[in-house]
């Protein structure tokens, strides 16, 4: 615990301290958001807001995790810490940095033009999809001293389904899937002050309970293993819950300047490089299904632009106003503040159904 607590203090100063930095160097550098014509009139107030903030809350997570890694080398021998990095923070830390690249990327090439047009759609799924892959191969290929490799050849809903093996092949594409569908959803519930920030920081901070809970049954916990009949089959938790807690952190105190009326963006970069860190934990923690219930709100904000493209190419009417759904109300004449704090909301009963599910699974087998 002491090692979580360390990542997520470290990371929450210097995100919140860090941050301002950032403002004051994008707006130098004249790197502000380009708006969309087609978008809702009242955001035309925000053009030229600082963008590419996911930059602070990324370093600051990383350097978060050096910190707490250090407390977590400090611990007993029974809770096996190892001095380098191990392959699970090398992998999430990788899908954080680089998916948040592919995002910078496109921030960079919109506020060089000074339009809302950056990466292509294929140039963006492509370098997720290169990102994918390659981290993929590293969860699927790489496995520790005891064998364990950070993703499992299963499909998983609350721990592994022993009947959908798919192979090592198939487990890198459902990989690739969950990177490129969290990374997307993220991006896609972004656009208004402080949503996609508040709703990652609920899904990261679910997930960080649920690393240090596999911990505390850790299969690799040979004491706890040796006097419990069920234990969680999963590599490294303790550094999944560690740096969970300090990516949540990190964006809590970054939405301390992102909140309405925002004085800086995360930009592709921070919705990109999150979406992709929260895909990386489902996969690790194996609830690669359980993550459509945790992360629901992004699941609800990525199907209405599904339902909007499906109805309007096959019979010529929107059911929404405008999508992304935070769009729709917008125009419905809802207020930015009472549609993040809604949304919010929604994302807060889709974590505690989320780990309601996790906790009842756990009681049901100990029971």
């Amino acid at each position: 615990m002491r090692a979580v607590i360390v990542a997520a203090a470290v990371a929450f100063i210097i995100s919140l301290f860090g941050t301002p930095v950032a403002i004051r160097v994008f707006a130098a550098l004249k790197a502000g958001q380009p708006i969309r014509s087609i978008g809702p009139q009242s955001h035309m107030g925000k053009r030229g807001t600082p963008t590419m903030g996911g930059v602070a809350f990324i370093v600051a997570t990383v350097f978060a995790y050096v910190a707490g890694h250090i407390a977590l080398t400090t611990l007993p021998e029974r809770q096996i810490a190892q001095e380098g990095p191990t392959m699970t923070a090398l992998v999430l830390l990788g899908l954080f940095v680089f998916c948040g690249v592919v995002g910078f990327l496109d921030d960079f090439l919109k506020v060089r033009r000074r339009n809302s047009d950056g990466l292509s759609a294929k140039g963006k799924l492509l370098g997720q999809l290169i990102v994918g892959v390659g981290f993929g191969w590293a969860a699927l290929y790489v496995p520790s001293t005891n064998g364990q490799t950070v993703a499992s050849e299963h499909i998983s809903f609350i721990r592994d389904i022993s009947w959908l093996n798919v192979g090592k092949v198939g487990a890198v594409i459902v990989f690739v899937f969950v990177i490129m569908s969290m990374s997307n959803g993220v991006n896609l519930t972004d656009g208004l002050d402080g949503l996609a920030t508040g709703a990652s920081i609920l899904v990261l901070a679910t997930y960080s309970l649920i690393g240090f809970w596999e911990y505390r049954h850790w299969c690799g916990d040979t004491d706890y293993a040796l006097h419990n009949a069920y234990c969680y089959q999963v590599r490294d938790p303790l550094e999944i819950a560690m740096i969970a807690a300090a990516a949540a952190a990190a964006c809590v105190g970054f939405l301390w300047w992102n909140t309405n009326p925002a004085r800086i963006f995360m930009g592709d970069t921070g919705a990109l490089g999150l979406g992709g860190l929260i895909g990386g934990l489902a996969v690790a923690t194996r609830t690669t299904l359980l993550s459509i219930i945790i992360g629901g709100l992004f699941v609800i904000v990525t199907m209405s632009v599904v339902i909007q493209i499906i109805s309007f190419k096959t019979t010529g009417k929107r059911v929404f106003r405008m999508s992304p759904l935070q769009h729709h109300f917008e125009l419905a004449g809802w207020s930015e503040v009472n549609i993040v704090v809604r949304f919010w909301i929604v994302a807060g009963i889709c974590v505690a159904i989320g780990l309601g599910l996790f906790y009842s699974d756990f009681l049901a087998v100990m029971g």
